[in-house]
């Protein structure tokens, strides 16, 4: 049984999606440093995803960057065949990646919005999750591992008036955590999520509010948006051997609410 000192899973070859900005990059830096060679995915953010992979290196560490859209399915089993060719077999997967429309009532969303939402939301973390799964196995052969997915307060709250859709993906997700996290539990693999509440990052800019954490943050016992470093730091705990008996959790990082 591995020491519940371990911050990690070895070998230790971690695959974060969506890591060019925001959680996934901050997730890549804190994993890195805590031993992980990072697998850092993107879909156009390039220098954002170069910039992380390089700071990982300059400080001793092991990065390479891979540009794939998670909603398409060659996509993804090329991205965990370059992360296994250019840095070992993956081990570790944190399910980051999603999208965000601008805010608006569910009355005024088009079929075309609710494709693009849950393709990469919904069906791009269960196409990662398959792939780590096919790897990590005990019944195919692997030695184990964790995933970690990412969620949001949003699945709780259901965000009326701003994003219906958005905040029914991630309640797929809590699904699909649990599920999973049962399925394969007696294979060495654990499944757990991370729900993040309002935290200080580039997607509210996406959703047409860049300051929504001015106007929503008095909501929050803490009175404050949360930092990516924060949400980094759950989800790393997740993905050690400290939480060697956790899977099938959701860990909210909302600051109370």
């Amino acid at each position: 049984m591995p020491s519940p000192a371990s911050n990690r899973i070895s070998p230790s070859v971690l695959l974060v999606t969506g890591a060019s900005s925001g959680i996934g990059a901050a997730t890549a830096r804190l994993a890195a440093q805590r031993g992980y060679a990072v697998a850092i995915n993107y879909l156009q953010n390039r220098a954002g995803a170069e910039q992380g992979a390089a700071a990982i290196r300059e400080a001793g560490g092991q990065a390479v960057t891979i540009q794939t859209d998670v909603s398409v399915e060659a996509d993804v089993v090329r991205l965990f065949e370059t992360a296994d060719r250019e840095l070992g077999r993956v081990t570790a997967l944190v399910n980051n990646a999603a999208t965000l429309e601008v805010q608006t009532r569910l009355e005024s969303m088009d079929v075309a919005r609710l494709q693009r939402m849950f393709a990469t939301n919904v069906i791009g973390s269960f196409l990662c999750a398959r792939e780590a799964v096919r790897r990590m196995s005990t019944r195919r052969g692997g030695s184990g591992g964790a995933i970690v997915n990412i969620s949001s307060g949003a699945s709780r709250y259901g965000s009326p008036g701003e994003y219906v859709d958005y905040a029914a993906t991630k309640g797929a997700i809590d699904t699909l955590t649990i599920g999973l996290a049962k399925e394969v539990a007696e294979e060495g693999i654990r499944v757990n999520a991370v729900r993040p509440g309002f935290i200080d990052t580039g997607i509210h800019a996406k959703g047409g509010e860049p300051n929504r954490l001015d106007r929503v943050k008095n909501s929050v016992p803490m009175q404050r948006g949360g930092q990516p470093e924060e949400v980094a730091a759950a989800i790393l705990w997740l993905l050690s051997a400290e939480a060697s008996y956790v899977t099938g959790a959701i860990l909210d990082v909302a600051g109370g609410r």
